[in-house]
């Protein structure tokens, strides 16, 4: 069973950053393409960044891109997010998702073509 449980959420201040990760267990990990989202209250779930299941390309939204980094963590079977210069509107549950197509060829920004999800962790950010 594939189990997705990220981390590292929390109050900081504008200006501020944080890094959160994403722990994935009950399956080969690099075979499957993950990407994190997030959700602000009365927003849709939007994208934010994903990872080539090789591990060889990145992609990020436009509101993140220059700010956040996603990477394969140096811990085993672990995704991070590195978010810096975090702004107020980035505030919202983060949660990481990823596909059950096994090496897809590159990620996509649907959040229907991803299998298992977290259960989400809250980056809250004050001006």
């Amino acid at each position: 069973q594939v189990q997705v449980v990220e981390s590292g959420g929390g109050l900081v201040q504008a200006g501020d950053s944080l890094r959160l990760t994403c722990a994935i267990s009950g399956r080969t990990f690099n075979n499957y393409n993950t990407a994190w989202f997030r959700q602000a209250p009365g927003n849709e779930r939007e994208f934010v960044a994903a990872i080539k299941w090789s591990g060889t390309a990145t992609y990020y939204a436009d509101s993140v891109r220059g700010r956040f980094t996603i990477s394969r963590g140096s811990a085993k079977d672990t995704v991070v997010l590195e978010m810096n210069n975090l702004k107020p509107d980035d505030t919202a549950v983060y949660y990481c998702a990823t596909e059950s197509t096994r090496q897809r060829n590159n990620p996509t920004r649907d959040p229907e073509t991803y299998a298992y999800w977290g259960q989400g962790t809250r980056v809250a950010v004050s001006s």
